[in-house]
């Protein structure tokens, strides 16, 4: 019988906990290091530093490890202002200074689009940012019933976990939002069914707060009663099923302002809003400077959402045309336009992920195209864009590593990269996104 040999396959590190130097990082700001010919991405840690790592994915081609003890530190690490950093998922980064989260997040973005594109240099502009601290005007919190103990967690997975860090505050969460903790612990253990509410999600509509509580068995005009009375002045909702809200007091529709351009859109409960107020005004002011539309423009909104950006540009262009792939979202942004008098708005549906149907909006001639994909990028939309040759793409990214692939092509098309930013959209965290306009040359 013929023998075949077979190489024994080599021990897998998962779960040991071993030395790393780090040398760099990358554009996550995770440490940079080598291991047996194999590169690895530690969590926590900074080039210039040696720390002990747990190893917590061990692929043919790279180790994933995370940091849990610092053996040499850098001069950049700082004691995290938050009493859960070092539990918390929510925030990645608290062991550096807000200045030095961005400093090393746009040198890894900067090195990653770089690499992707064979650019040599780009046009950095100023990074938008906000304040470290109270940012946030919507959070999902996470609810874990202990049955033995008959005890509640209530605040954020635990970092690369599903376990619940119980917390009692969060520096991130807008203040007026603060209250949701205390209210959540003292009344979940008064229900009929404690284990009836699964997560709540706490969003900010102005300074109005809003608690959407996700439960999974009906909940009893007297259990909804205690969560009422214990915050009355929030706007508490119930959603047995997914995207379908019930008020529990009077019915109201949340909206925020874009306060420079005198608008305000409404939106449901469940749709996508940008979550930090203060930058998504930035976004807007920056998207209006940098394509300098005016009453002879066309402009092509792509992934238009509830219409951030479609309303403020229709205040200035002859014609914007609005993309969406949500239905009910296209239909917000319907509503939002008419409800600020804006009768230059056209919404359609389309999947824009796909070849793009033979409709009027993709027949049209356009000046200007803005974008702003989820983190999947406008793969296959990039290619749809260029066939319609505007002379300047916005485009607006949450993720670097799905810009820079989509940027290549746009760059491989003639246009050229005019101007690029970041935009600290989540302090402390590892997240940077992005704002590039592109210019056919």
């Amino acid at each position: 019988m013929l023998n075949i040999y077979k190489a024994k396959p080599k021990a897998s590190l998962l779960g040991k906990t071993l030395n790393f130097d780090i040398d760099n990082s990358d554009y996550e700001v995770q440490g940079i290091s080598k291991h047996q010919q194999k590169i690895v991405f530690v969590a926590a840690a900074l080039p210039g530093e040696q720390v002990q790592a747990k190893v917590v994915e061990d692929k043919a081609g790279f180790i994933r490890a995370q940091t849990v003890n610092v053996i040499t530190p850098s001069p950049l690490r700082i004691a995290p202002p938050c009493v859960y950093a070092k539990i918390c998922g929510g925030c990645q980064l608290q062991h550096l200074s807000p200045e030095s989260q961005r400093e090393l997040k746009l040198k890894g973005v900067d090195a990653l689009i770089r690499h992707q594109t064979n650019l040599t240099q780009l046009p950095w502009q100023p990074m938008l940012e906000s304040a470290a601290t109270g940012y946030r005007r919507r959070a999902r919190i996470g609810i874990w019933y202990d049955k033995k103990q008959r005890r509640f967690d209530i605040g954020f997975r635990r970092q690369a976990d599903k376990q619940i860090v119980a917390v009692e505050h969060c520096m991130v969460l807008s203040e007026p939002l603060s209250p949701v903790f205390n209210v959540l612990q003292q009344v979940l253990p008064q229900l009929k069914d404690p284990a009836a509410v699964t997560h709540a999600e706490v969003l900010l509509a102005e300074q109005l707060p809003f608690v959407i509580l996700r439960h999974i068995r009906p909940l009893s005009a007297s259990d909804r009663q205690l969560f009422v009375d214990a915050w009355p002045q929030a706007i508490w909702l119930g959603e047995a099923e997914q995207g379908q809200f019930s008020y529990w007091q009077q019915d109201v529709i949340p909206e925020y302002p874009l306060a420079d351009q005198g608008l305000r859109l409404q939106f449901s409960p469940d749709d996508f809003i940008q979550v930090n107020a203060e930058l998504n005004q930035k976004m807007v002011n920056q998207a209006l400077d940098w394509l300098q539309v005016n009453a002879d423009d066309t402009v092509l909104d792509l992934y238009a959402g509830i219409g951030n950006f479609t309303l403020a540009l229709a205040q200035r262009a002859k014609t914007v045309r609005a993309v969406e792939g949500v239905a009910k979202m296209v239909q917000q942004l319907a509503t939002n336009a008419k409800l600020n008098g804006l009768s230059n708005v056209e919404a359609y549906q389309a999947d824009l992920h796909l070849s793009w149907p033979k409709a009027s909006w993709n027949t049209a001639e356009y000046t200007k195209v803005l974008l702003d994909p989820a983190r999947a990028g406008a793969a296959g939309a990039t290619e749809q864009i260029i066939k319609l040759k505007p002379a300047q793409i916005l485009y607006v990214s949450c993720n670097a590593a799905t810009f820079a692939r989509d940027a290549k092509i746009l760059l491989q098309s003639g246009y050229r990269l005019h101007k690029i930013s970041g935009v600290d959209m989540f302090t402390h965290t590892n997240h940077l996104e992005l704002m590039a306009l592109f210019s056919r040359s």
